[in-house]
């Protein structure tokens, strides 16, 4: 009898290991949680989890492929309608193996595999990713609030030399309005230009 490829020997033949990993799958499939033994359960893992990946893409061709591994039609229906729905969002781990004790009588390491069905939670971000990106976006704040207030003060500059213009045209008189206002170096610079506009 030729030796398996990989793994403990389940059966006494590669054919009659194939259908006990069939039977296993399908029944894990129809209860959605079976007890064996831990070897068992091991070499289940991965033809459950490849037989529910064509499931997922659910074409006829893979119904067709999970159809040759498991002749129940019953069951591939319920894998293709009911349980790849559910692991859709999910990228592999479909299964979950829980340790049970041992048997008694042969002593064998018991296992409970269980499909694993519930809803995929975001990975939560890691502290050193957020504070990272916080440090530049506090960097980057006050440099707006600088540019703000010197905004506000533009008008007001540009405000009083239109009063000094209008009030240059009313009177005629440019030391007058230099005597108003005599600490303002911005509105003696502007007047000149406002007698030249006037004229």
């Amino acid at each position: 009898m030729p030796t398996p490829t990989k793994g403990p020997r389940l059966g006494g033949g590669p054919a009659h290991e194939r259908l006990m990993l069939a039977n296993l799958a399908a029944a894990l499939f129809t209860h959605k949680s079976i007890k064996t033994t831990e070897t068992k359960a091991k070499r289940l893992r991965p033809v459950a989890e490849r037989l529910i990946t064509f499931a997922k893409r659910g074409d006829l061709h893979a119904r067709r492929r999970v159809l040759a591994v498991i002749g129940d039609k019953t069951v591939v229906h319920e894998l293709f309608t009911e349980i790849a729905p559910l692991v859709e969002l999910r990228e592999g781990g479909y299964t979950r193996i829980t340790k049970l004790g041992f048997r008694k009588g042969d002593n064998a390491s018991m296992v409970q595999i269980e499909l694993v069905l519930e809803p995929v939670n975001p990975k939560p971000k890691s502290t050193k990713k957020t504070a990272a990106a916080s440090a530049p976006a506090k960097a980057s704040a006050p440099a707006p609030a600088e540019v703000e207030p010197a905004a506000e003060v533009e008008p007001e500059a540009e405000e009083a030399p239109e009063a000094l213009v209008a009030a240059v045209e009313e009177s005629g008189d440019t030391a007058a309005v230099e005597a108003d206002a005599p600490g303002d170096t911005a509105a003696t610079e502007a007047e000149p230009a406002a007698a030249d506009d006037a004229k």
